[in-house]
């Protein structure tokens, strides 16, 4: 996101995107049957983690809805109370329940370890940036805070990413089994990579 009132159309693609996906999974995961399209494998796996499949899904759901509007600054300068407000629920709801509920759902990932390793390390990831983040403006740090924010909304993205590697995936042929445990990692670290470019270049 940038500070002018006005969106890029980068920005505007990365609200939409992440609006889109958090009322697509708010919609799937309350109308339809838990794992009704999904890999046999993967929705046992979900069956038996009911509760914290969840947590995880509208958890991350709040991160999504609330993380693009906290980089408008003309939100941030204007509305000051609701700013704090919507960080205080993006990262005490979004990234603590939905972080540690995706952390045990990773255990379970299809495609074996090399999945539990990627989604693991994202769980991990975004439950620790937030925690820099939250530490950060704590200490009044709005500098080092924002950083982390920008990193941890990388990671908050892999959600949408996901989605779009999957279909893509799909298109190009790539048997599931095989292209799963790829998208475990393909869905973060090249976000967090570009991430790391825009602080670099901010300075």
């Amino acid at each position: 996101m940038h500070d002018r009132t006005h969106l890029s159309p980068a920005a505007a693609a990365l609200l939409l995107l992440s609006l889109g996906v958090a009322g697509y999974a708010l919609v799937m995961y309350s109308l339809v049957p838990l794992g009704k399209f999904l890999h046999p494998d993967m929705r046992a796996a979900f069956e038996s983690n009911r509760a914290v499949v969840y947590v995880h899904v509208f958890a991350s759901s709040v991160a999504l809805l609330l993380g693009p509007f906290q980089f408008m600054e003309k939100l941030r300068a204007k509305r000051v109370a609701l700013h704090r407000w919507m960080g205080r629920i993006y990262l005490g709801v979004g990234v603590l329940a939905g972080g540690l509920a995706g952390l045990h759902m990773s255990l379970y990932a299809f495609g074996g370890l090399v999945s539990q390793l990627g989604f693991g390390a994202l769980a991990t990831g975004w439950l620790y940036t937030g925690l820099r983040a939250y530490l950060a403006i704590r200490a009044k740090d709005i500098a080092a805070h924002r950083r982390w924010m920008v990193r941890n909304f990388a990671l908050a993205f892999g959600a949408v990413t996901l989605r779009l590697w999957l279909p893509g995936s799909v298109a190009a042929g790539v048997p599931f089994e095989l292209a799963y445990p790829a998208i475990a990692w393909l869905c973060w670290v090249p976000n967090l990579l570009v991430a790391e470019r825009i602080l670099a270049g901010k300075g």
